[in-house]
């Protein structure tokens, strides 16, 4: 009787198995390409010459363990510009006001107007995950659509922070006001 509730049990492990292995394959995938956008976001961005010394410093609002390593490897080999990237993980909206990228997990998305409030007069690009947040204070906010990674980019909200944002990044993102 063990040996057949084994037998009929087998594909069932072995499928959720399975499963749990596409699920981080595909967390760890949609984590590295969050990551890239993300770094290429500091090409087509400008900060005022002010945020140009020290360290460029990213800040993660939220717990994602994938997004955090993409990104500390980036770290690990690109500058922005003259500046070495730190990454950081942030728990507290105070905490945004020492970063140039702030991105704020879907789960975190309650957060934003705290971080907005916390960042007035500083220049700090918000980036969130979550449909609204670009009407509601990011600049920048991911989406999918049709299966693919977009980004919505809200003008207004960004020069807002004297961030100054490139053309070519503006034609590619859905525009929102």
């Amino acid at each position: 009787m063990k040996k057949l509730l084994f037998i009929l049990l087998l594909p069932l492990v072995l499928l959720t198995q399975s499963a749990a292995v596409r699920l981080d394959q595909s967390e760890e995938a949609g984590a590295r390409i969050k990551a890239i956008y993300i770094y290429n976001f500091t090409k087509y961005i400008e900060w005022p010459a002010e945020y140009k010394e020290g360290n460029f410093v990213i800040g993660v609002y939220g717990t994602s363990i994938p997004l955090l390593n993409e990104l500390n490897k980036m770290a690990a080999s690109k500058t922005v510009g003259s500046q070495k990237m730190e990454i950081k993980n942030i728990t507290a909206a105070a905490e945004a006001a020492q970063c140039h990228i702030v991105y704020i997990l879907a789960d975190n998305s309650s957060q934003l107007a705290d971080v907005v409030g916390k960042i007035k007069g500083k220049s700090t690009l918000i980036v969130t995950d979550k449909p609204g947040m670009a009407k509601l204070g990011a600049g920048i906010n991911f989406s999918v659509v049709e299966n693919k990674q977009k980004i919505e980019l809200n003008r207004a909200n960004i020069e807002k922070y004297k961030l100054k944002v490139a053309s070519t990044l503006v034609e590619m993102a859905v525009q929102v006001k």
